[in-house]
């Protein structure tokens, strides 16, 4: 009666840990990449939901609320809020108004009115080659994210 071996040699158990630290090292930075585009989703999102509450409340309050913008601190601020809204330190902004609401080279505002409308714009923000826009058109006022 033949001798049989049961288990797996030190060779195979190589092999199996090889193939999985090279799966690993394939996976990572996709992970990694995945959990970077959702920040900057939720940082788009985020910015929008800000435009929409600005709008809101000028025509609810029909008095002028503006959304300041600043990119270099990467944050944001309702007129008449106390409040700050920090971004991701990773996400690059930048901001597209009217020159009339440039309040200097780092800061800027999208007014709306309370009939709805908007001075417009847009919020750019990035992360490497991804990038979100925020748009508000001016004479609706309607936000909406493109990507």
């Amino acid at each position: 009666m033949p001798f049989r071996h049961r288990g797996f040699t030190l060779v195979e158990m190589l092999v199996v840990m090889v193939i999985m630290v090279l799966a690993y090292a394939m996976t990572a930075p996709m992970i990694s990449a995945g959990v970077s585009g959702v920040e900057l989703k939720a940082a788009a999102r985020q910015i929008a939901a800000g435009l929409r509450k600005a709008r809101s409340e000028a025509v609810a309050r029909k008095n002028e609320v503006a959304l300041i913008v600043d990119v270099e601190q990467r944050q944001f601020e309702l007129s008449g809020d106390k409040r700050t809204y920090r971004l991701p330190e990773k996400i690059e902004v930048s901001l597209f108004t009217a020159q009339s609401e440039l309040m200097d080279a780092k800061t800027g505002a999208i007014r709306f009115y309370p009939d709805g409308s908007s001075t417009g714009g847009r919020v750019t923000l990035a992360q490497g080659e991804r990038k979100y826009l925020v748009d508000v058109e001016w004479m609706t006022g309607r936000v909406k994210i493109l990507d």
